[in-house]
């Protein structure tokens, strides 16, 4: 029976500053998940040497699995910080920020890259003021059921994190992203920018630079057939070529 728990996170104390470890030990309370954990050990910085350190952060909201925002790597493995249970994790447990982004301060990285490819596929509907436009048009429940899945993304960035192919030196944009773009291309309202979004992606950076390492589909929380969303989206991007080709 557990007493105490070690947490070994790496730190980073800014931006520029070099990275370090430092471990921690607490009180074992079954069934908690490291957010829990993490919030003990701010309430009483207190390294494993004795010495008091300036607290640990990182990011949290919903504590649902909902946000996206307490993404880190926990053993090894991206993860939900909120939804990883301590009695499921070997000892000692070890925090790290995510690796394909800048680290703002510990364990919170920026994550403006992924929103950034969002805006390059433009993942949105397109709305002309706000007047009144009427009840928008039926979609069929076939079309309901995989958008509504595909919806579930949260931008956390576990996809990009397992991804070979999403590094720091490129412009790949990413599993959620290709995602979002099949979304709203599938939306009777979003699907009227279908074709901007596809030049998009047919540019460096896009669906080509996928290296279907599928990754990305193994580690999502929300389980989104991400795979699926870029097979899809290259069967439109090949069409896209084809009628540029008999266009010219």
């Amino acid at each position: 029976m557990l007493d105490t728990l070690t947490f070994k996170i790496k730190r980073q104390n800014n931006a520029e500053s070099s990275p370090y470890w430092e471990n921690f030990v607490i009180q074992y309370i079954p069934n908690s998940n490291v957010i829990s954990c993490l919030m003990d050990i701010q309430t009483n910085p207190v390294n494993s040497k004795g010495e008091k350190v300036a607290p640990v952060v990182w990011q949290s909201n919903c504590l649902e699995e909902v946000c996206g925002s307490c993404t880190m790597v926990i053993n090894g493995k991206v993860h939900q910080a909120c939804s990883a249970l301590i009695d499921k994790l070997e000892k000692p447990i070890i925090l790290e920020p995510m690796s394909k982004f800048p680290v703002i301060r510990d364990l919170i990285v920026d994550r403006s890259r992924m929103f950034d490819a969002l805006k390059k596929v433009q993942a949105w509907v397109s709305a002309d003021g706000y007047h009144d436009l009427g009840p928008g048009d039926s979609q069929s429940q076939s079309v309901q059921e995989v958008a509504y899945k595909l919806s579930e993304c949260m931008t956390c960035g576990c996809c990009v994190e397992a991804c070979p192919q999403y590094t720091k030196d490129n412009n790949f944009l990413g599993a959620a992203a290709i995602n979002q773009a099949r979304l709203f291309n599938i939306h009777q309202k979003g699907n009227d920018i279908t074709e901007q979004r596809l030049d998009t992606l047919m540019q460096e950076g896009g669906i080509s630079d996928c290296g279907n390492a599928q990754n990305c589909v193994e580690v999502c929380p929300k389980s989104i057939p991400l795979t699926e969303s870029i097979a899809e989206i290259g069967r439109q991007v090949s069409g896209k070529l084809w009628r540029n080709i008999f266009k010219a």
